[in-house]
Formats: C-alpha cells, structure tokens, sequence
C-alpha cells in the first residue's frame, strides 16, 4: 500500500464550461507551492492525489498545502487496490487504538461486489474482531475511518480532513496592487483579497534616511509571507522622502497624512497600470486611525482615475484585523518596533474630516506631477 495525500477543491465544482481552465491553474498553484519537493500530482475526478514523495516531507507538504487557496480539504490517506482484505489492512492502519468509531464508505465504483453500506458494516465489524478496545458509535465518534473506493480499482482509506484555505486558485480572478506597510493591517487585506484568486502585487513607500533599513526589512519580510499564499509576488519599493519634505516646508502640516495618502494612490496607480494591475488594494478600516474616516477616504479616492479601490477590511475592528494577522503568519513580523512612517513628519493634530476644497488648496503649494514622477523615478522591484 502507498501513502497519498488527498486534494479536494473548494469552489471550482460550481463553474461550468470553464472549469477545466480553473483546475489547470489550480494544479499549477500547488506545483508552486511544492517546489523543491519530490512528489507527484494526478487528477481523480473532481479531487487530485499527491503521490511518490518521501515519508519525511509530509509534514512540509501538509503545511504548504494549507496555504494554496483553492483547497476545500485534505487527507493523508492509504492507497490500496479495490479489494477487500486489503481494504481491511488500510483500515487496521488508521484505526485508533482505543474509543468510539464509525465507519464511513463512499463508493464511485458502482460496479463494486458490496454497496457503501456493506462495506462499511464489514470492515467495522472486523475492526471490532480485531480490536476489544474500540466500540461503535454511529452518532458520536471519536474517530472516523473512511474509506473511498475510485473508479480506477483503486481504495483510499483515511480518518483525518485537514481544512484548507478554501477560495479561489490565485491567478483567476485578475490582479491587484496591495499597498503594504510595515503594520498588522495591509497584509490581511492582501491575503483575504489573494483568497478570492487575485494576483497580489505590493507597493511600499520609504522616507529614508527618516525612516531605518530595519523598517524596509521588515516591509519585505511581510510581503515575502504573503507570497507564500499568492505563489510569489513582486514589491515595488518607493521613496517619498521629497513629498513629505516638501510637504512638511510648504502645506499646512495638519494636511500632511491627507496629502501624502493622495500621493500614494496617485503613485500606486501609475505603477500599477504600469504592470498591468487591475486596482488598488489597501488595509484601510473605518475610523481605525485619523486618515481612515469617509472624508479621508474620499480625498484619497478623488486623485484615483483609472482603477477601483478594494478595501476589505472596512467594516473588522482591530481585534478581528489581528485575530486574521495571526492566522495567517504574519503578526509577529507586524509588531516588530520598526516604524514604516517618519514620525518627525507626522502632525500634532492631523485633519481627521478634511474637505476636499482645503486639501486642494494646500497642493497647489506643490509641484504635484513633478513630486510624483521623482518619486517614481526612485522605484525599486524586488521579486519574492
């Protein structure tokens, strides 16, 4: 008998003549994430096996599984021939050695000598013969053997579903641009937006020499987590050490967040249509901090031509933002005390319900185009 591992798809059932472009992608995604490790994909009817790989690289496989969105469920199952006695084998393997079971049977092959049915009362009942420290219980098991007999005269005999990420393969539903900063916010977003099978590509914004290389690294650090869920992304590193000094000499300085989060879309945007990103990506909650209420939103968005704005956080409050953060990986890196913002340019007071017409009358202090084009001539891409 051989040891597999079990792929079943989340989504991907319900398309319709264009299902078989989602499951090529779908494949390719977990091709990535197993890269370097040796193993097989085949394709079973609506699920995949992942076979011929070393007992010592199931663990790491088990965990690069879990972030390939797509994925409904997994297993780690025993694959035997459609055969009773051996069957009963596989089964003795992943049956527990003491407490309540039950034995659960799927059988694709119709064609097979005994129904779902039977099969399962005869494998529990040898189980039972075998064993006088299990018991059956249909109704409140403490374990489950499962047996899943294919088409092919094959068997797959298994007791665990381990939860995938569920969603939708990276890579069919367009691409995105995700703001990333050094905080617990931005890779959230990214992640929940990636889930829905979005290519993620980051930008991040740096006023050095205000801000230290460790912040840089920590921004990178964040985005190469992500890219574990996203199967790489690209960062794109800017600096708007200019615009803030520019900004900070000539703007009232309680416009200095409103005004540098308009040069951070109008920035984003350009690169983004650059790479052929389809919109905009940010970590933004509502009323989370003083450039996240609707009137700050609104200056933001006014300076966005071309692309929408997804900002999926909006309506979680802070705790649930962290409660996500720490599923997935990257709260830790988060909180490191490593400041993406320059605080010697962050205001006192900062406008927390600017209107628009104040905002524009403090830019045209400014040489707007000429800060942006500097700014993007500073452009750094790093690939993760």
């Amino acid at each position: 008998m051989d040891r597999v591992i079990i792929v079943r798809y989340s989504e991907l059932h319900l398309k319709g003549k264009n299902r078989g472009w989602f499951e090529r992608v779908f494949a390719v995604n977990m091709e990535k994430s197993l890269k370097g490790i040796k193993h097989e994909i085949h394709r079973h009817s609506g699920r995949y096996l992942i076979e011929n790989f070393c007992e010592s690289d199931i663990d790491i496989i088990l965990d690069r599984l879990g972030k390939v969105f797509g994925i409904h469920s997994f297993s780690v199952a025993l694959k035997v021939g459609a055969d009773m006695a051996e069957i009963f084998e596989a089964a003795k393997q992943v049956c527990f050695g003491k407490g309540k079971f039950k034995v659960e049977t799927h059988r694709a092959d119709k064609t097979f000598c005994l129904n779902s049915m039977q099969v399962s009362s005869e494998i529990g009942g040898r189980l039972l013969d075998e064993n006088p420290l299990i018991k059956v219980d249909v109704h409140n098991p403490e374990f489950i053997v499962n047996i899943d007999i294919r088409e092919n005269g094959t068997a797959l005999v298994f007791n665990e579903f381990f939860k995938g990420a569920g969603g939708m393969p990276v890579g069919t539903s367009g691409k995105g641009m995700l703001l990333i900063s050094g905080g617990i916010d931005s890779p959230v977003a990214g992640h929940m937006i990636a889930k829905r099978g979005m290519t993620i590509d980051c930008i991040h914004f740096h006023s050095y020499p205000y801000t230290n290389l460790q912040a840089r690294e920590k921004v990178i650090g964040l985005a190469k987590q992500l890219s574990t869920y996203t199967c790489g992304t690209t960062l794109n590193i800017v600096s708007v050490t200019k615009i803030q000094e520019q900004i900070h000499s000539k703007c009232n300085g309680d416009y200095m967040i409103t005004i540098l989060r308009r040069f951070m879309m109008r920035i984003a945007e350009r690169i983004a249509l650059d790479c052929g990103a389809q919109c905009l990506i940010t970590g933004e909650s509502i009323a989370q901090v003083a450039s996240q209420t609707v009137e700050g939103i609104t200056s933001s968005n006014s300076v966005v031509k071309v692309l929408p704005v997804l900002r999926p956080l909006c309506g979680f409050d802070k705790d649930e933002i962290i409660e996500r953060s720490r599923a997935i990986g990257t709260y830790q890196t988060s909180i490191e005390p490593y400041e993406d913002c320059c605080t010697v340019f962050l205001p006192k007071h900062p406008v927390t319900r600017p209107k628009l017409c104040d905002v524009l009358v403090e830019e045209e202090k400014l040489d707007v185009q000429g800060l942006v084009d500097e700014a993007v001539s500073t452009l750094e891409i790093i690939s993760l």
